[in-house]
Order: C-alpha cells, then sequence, then structure tokens
C-alpha cells in the first residue's frame, strides 16, 4: 500500500508538470478518497481520480492519456517515444499528440535514468536548466534559437506570470472599510441589531485591469517574434487577462478564441492552420482599416491599450497607413509599439512604413528576446497615462 500511494503521489506530479492545476492537497484528497472504494477496480479508480483533479473539459483528455500511460501500460516509455516522435504506417491515424503531457513524461523519465539504483523512484518532474544556461537565453534573438532552444523558451513564457496594472473605477463595492460610508447598509444592519449603529458599512472603488488589444504581424520577416509574442499571449489569456488578439499579413484575422486553448502548441498550431497568410507578405495599412472599421469600437472601449507588434518594412498605401495610424491613435488610449528591428544598436527610422507609424505611437519597446518581453511586462505593469505622441526626434532607439 505503500508503493501505491507513493504512485498516486508521481502521478499527480505528472499531472501538474503536463499543466493541470495540481498542487499536494490534491495527492492527500486522493489518497484518502481510494481509500472508500476498491483499487482493483480500473475504472473506479479512474473516475475517483478524474472526479478529484479534473476541473475543464479539455483536461479530461490529458487526465485519460496520463492515465493509460502511468496505470496501465508497462511500456509507458515506448508510447514516450512514440508521442515524441509521432509516425504514421498506415491504417488508423496515430493518436493526438499532447505536448504538456509528453514533456512531462520526459522530465520523469530523465529524472529516473539519473536516479541511482536503490533509489529510482522519479521525484523530479521538471528539467531545469542551469543558471547561466537560462541567462544566455533571456539574450538569445528568437531568430536565432534552436529547436530544443525553442522548447526551453516556450516553458519559460509559459511558467511567466507577469501583475498587470489596476485602475481604480467609478463603481462601488462593499468593503470592511473605506471613505465612502454606506448608509443603507449601516442602518439595515441597524436594524437588525435593535437600533445599535456602532457598526458601519462602507463602499469603496472597484479596481481592475485595462484591456489589452494585441496586433500582430505575421508576415515572413516577423514570423520567430510572433511566435514567441503568441505564447507570451497565450499566458496572459490562461491568467483570465482581458485580451483581444488579432493577427494580420494580407488581411486581418481574430485569434482570441482560438489561443484560449489551453495546451499552447495546440493553440498556436491550430492558428497555423487557419490563417491562410501565415508567414507570407504584409499590407499593414489595409489590416489597420479593416480593425478600424469593424473591431475598434468594440474591443477598445474602456481606456484600452493597443500592443502593436511589427517591424514597420511595408511600402505599399503609405498614405493609408498614416491614416489609419493616427485613426487608431485616436480609439486607443494607450498605443505601444513592439518593434524587433530594435535588435540592433544602429536602427534608425528611415523605412516609409516606419516613419509612418512613429508619430502616433506613445511608446516603442523591442520585442526580439526574452529580456525584452520580460521588459514588455514591466511597462503593462506600470501603465502610465497617454502622453503627447512622440515623434522621430525625441525616439530613443534603445
Amino acid at each position: 500500500m505503500e508503493s501505491f500511494a507513493r504512485n498516486v503521489v508521481h502521478f499527480v506530479r505528472l499531472l501538474r508538470g503536463a499543466g493541470l492545476g495540481m498542487s499536494p492537497s490534491h495527492a492527500v484528497d486522493a489518497l484518502d478518497a481510494l481509500r472508500w472504494i476498491d483499487i482493483a477496480r480500473r475504472d473506479d479508480v479512474r473516475a475517483t481520480l478524474a472526479s478529484l483533479v479534473v476541473h475543464a473539459p479539455d483536461e479530461r483528455d490529458i487526465f485519460d492519456a496520463a492515465f493509460d500511460l502511468f496505470w496501465r501500460d508497462p511500456d509507458w516509455e515506448g508510447k514516450l517515444r512514440a508521442m515524441l516522435l509521432p509516425k504514421v504506417k498506415g491504417g488508423a491515424p496515430p493518436p493526438k499528440r499532447n505536448n504538456r503531457l509528453a514533456d512531462a513524461l520526459a522530465a520523469r523519465a530523465a529524472a529516473s535514468q539519473k536516479a541511482p539504483a536503490h533509489d529510482r523512484a522519479p521525484e523530479q518532474l521538471h528539467a531545469r536548466m542551469t543558471f547561466s544556461a537560462e541567462e544566455r537565453l533571456s539574450h538569445r534573438d528568437f531568430d536565432t534559437l534552436t529547436a530544443d532552444e525553442w522548447r526551453t523558451l516556450r516553458h519559460q513564457i509559459r511558467s511567466h506570470r507577469m501583475p498587470l496594472a489596476t485602475e481604480r473605477t467609478r463603481r462601488l463595492k462593499a468593503a470592511s472599510h473605506g471613505t465612502h460610508a454606506d448608509l443603507r447598509a449601516s442602518a439595515r444592519h441597524a436594524v437588525h441589531s435593535g437600533g445599535d449603529w456602532t457598526v458601519w458599512k462602507y463602499r469603496a472603488r472597484v479596481e481592475r485591469r485595462p484591456p489589452l488589444v494585441l496586433l500582430l504581424d505575421i508576415s515572413g520577416s516577423m514570423s520567430a517574434y510572433s511566435r514567441a509574442v503568441l505564447y507570451f499571449c497565450h499566458a496572459l489569456l490562461q491568467s483570465r487577462e482581458r485580451l483581444q488578439v488579432f493577427l494580420f499579413g494580407t488581411r486581418l484575422t481574430n485569434a482570441t478564441r482560438a489561443l484560449r486553448e489551453r495546451d499552447p502548441d495546440v493553440a498556436i498550431a491550430g492558428l497555423a492552420d487557419q490563417v491562410v497568410d501565415w508567414s507570407g507578405g504584409t499590407r499593414i495599412g489595409a489590416a489597420l482599416a479593416e480593425f478600424n472599421r469593424r473591431w475598434a469600437r468594440r474591443v477598445l472601449a474602456g481606456r484600452a491599450t493597443v500592443l502593436f507588434v511589427t517591424d514597420g518594412l511595408d511600402h505599399e498605401a503609405i498614405d493609408v497607413l498614416d491614416q489609419e495610424m493616427a485613426r487608431l491613435a485616436r480609439f486607443a488610449h494607450r498605443l505601444v509599439w513592439l518593434n524587433p528591428l530594435l535588435r540592433y544598436p544602429e536602427f534608425t527610422p528611415r523605412a516609409r512604413g516606419v516613419r509612418a507609424i512613429l508619430p502616433h505611437v506613445d511608446a516603442m519597446l523591442a520585442a526580439h528576446n526574452l529580456d525584452s518581453l520580460a521588459a514588455v511586462g514591466r511597462e503593462l505593469a506600470a501603465l502610465p497615462g497617454r502622453t503627447a505622441p512622440r515623434t522621430t526626434g525625441d525616439m530613443r532607439w534603445n
């Protein structure tokens, strides 16, 4: 029974490594619940564990795959290799690959191989890098990363949670203390207390996070940077942030619903299949015109901040681009330009598209490595009020 309890703990850790919101209390609850059923009945064990650890419909597929590999199949290492290197040899199609479960199993296998022979229990599920490796990766340009470095980078972005700024609204809510006395609530309390007015009720202003709108260039020159920013946006959406994501190349696509998929790899792979102009050309002015006409009034209400991610390398319809940028700046409370070209210290606004965009933005930040995305997070955490539009004369490039 002791080995069974140890396996239950390892199973909960495996689910946590696959991205489910697990904690040590889930393992304790699972052990307590399994005491009241016949553990020889596999279906009862599956139903009991699922009722305790599955909290959303999209988590059930991950749970079922993990349960079958962990509790039933003795050749789970072979299944792991099949998940990491899927092959089609005819017949029925292979099961859908789940990257989070494969990553967690890979970390579990690596930990078990490194453990001593007398203690082979996989206690560590996350393969961690050294500090120096993490430091080097944070400075690496997204366009120069290898496949393994991309995989590590995705994990770092996924686990990162940044506190966004909040602002006080005019609405009031009930509070234990504050500057606004709630006379009606105080009177009701006094009536129920027999006329005793010793307890006062208060109301305080509601604080909320202003909405964010991302306009992301997915043209060929922005391919690597767009992928990294999409993982960044996926982490925000999973944190229940008020974020709307739009992709544009030669046309505009609303990607918000697709990015709500819990697995970021599945979400971005689905977007790549859905968006027909991925890694193609770019028509920034036409895409902005469509956004301003169809979406601006709906998504830019409530002091919204717009993150405009592009390199600005567009040579068509520059007058349209200038007009639509001016219109977008009027709709948005704050317009922040994330430009990967700022990775070059000698960058200057010589391209016609860059010169058309620049006068209408409130700030321009780099977006070419992990450190630059962290700087964007700090900018969103501060979220200062809108200032006068910057011009090419006072803009700093680094």
